[in-house]
């Protein structure tokens, strides 16, 4: 049977061009986003195009049961997952301190909580048939200091990196064909900057630091294909990673401060 691959985020962005290549990669795909109609559009393109299957589900991640419910409809199509591609994520603007509680336990949930419960829900079935691929969309922000604005954002990416070299080593100590990557890509074109509120600010931005979403995925999928726990597309955004560790903590966390306004949002 051919392969299945689980995208959630799938509607726009860096998630829509993860089932365009993974499509022209001859594998079937499970799109997973709130909004029906682009889900139901870019399935009857795939479909087209590459004369593929696919599955279209419509469910908001941070609803309760949500992760059971995609995982459910999968199943009743008589389909297991061989790949998961947890992208589906935003940004929250403001601080800590004027945001409420439940938007940020929102955030968590979609952003943290769904892509673990999707992880270790399909990890055992992977297992069993001794194969399978996790591509965790993190983020550049996961390496740098935190930023005033969007308080979690850096905080979670941070996690996503970790759980991703956890599981890497997992498999590989195992002796599981699994592989487990963390996409940490830095400026992307896509909407998301229009959603959470910042595409003012981040249009001022130079334009050596965008990347398109192409480049980005492409970097993703040959990664977890070679069993790399983590990778930074694109040339600058290697040199920044490589910048953050390599530079005092001090110094690095008062750069953060001087230039997060121009990439985070504080009021809400």
């Amino acid at each position: 049977m051919t392969r299945l691959v689980l995208i959630t985020g799938a509607s726009a962005g860096i998630g829509e061009e993860f089932a365009r290549q993974y499509a022209a990669r001859g594998w079937d795909v499970a799109m997973t986003a709130r909004r029906a109609d682009r889900l139901s559009a870019l399935a009857r393109e795939l479909e087209d195009r590459h004369k593929i299957n696919t599955l279209s589900i419509a469910h908001d991640l941070a609803t309760d049961g949500a992760v059971d419910a995609i995982l459910a409809e999968i199943a009743a199509a008589g389909r297991h997952v061989d790949g998961l591609v947890n992208n589906a994520g935003y940004g929250l603007p403001g601080t800590f301190f004027n945001t409420s509680w439940p938007d940020q336990a929102a955030f968590l949930q979609v952003l943290l909580t769904a892509p673990l419960e999707l992880a270790h829900k399909l990890l055992p079935g992977m297992a069993d048939r001794g194969y399978g691929r996790i591509i965790n969309v993190a983020s550049l922000a996961g390496f740098t200091p935190g930023a005033n604005g969007h308080t979690l954002y850096g905080p979670v990416k941070a996690a996503l990196i970790k759980f991703s070299e956890s599981i890497q080593a997992e498999a590989e100590a195992a002796g599981r064909n699994i592989n487990c990557t963390a996409l940490c890509p830095g400026f992307t074109y896509s909407e998301f900057h229009d959603v959470n509120g910042t595409r003012a600010q981040t249009e001022e931005m130079p334009k050596w630091l965008w990347m398109q979403a192409e480049p980005v995925v492409e970097a993703g999928i040959e990664a977890v294909e070679r069993g790399r726990p983590v990778v930074v597309p694109g040339g600058v955004n290697k040199g920044l990673a490589t910048l953050t560790k390599l530079m005092p903590d001090p110094i690095a966390r008062g750069l953060m401060r001087q230039q997060s306004s121009r990439f985070r949002k504080t009021e809400v």
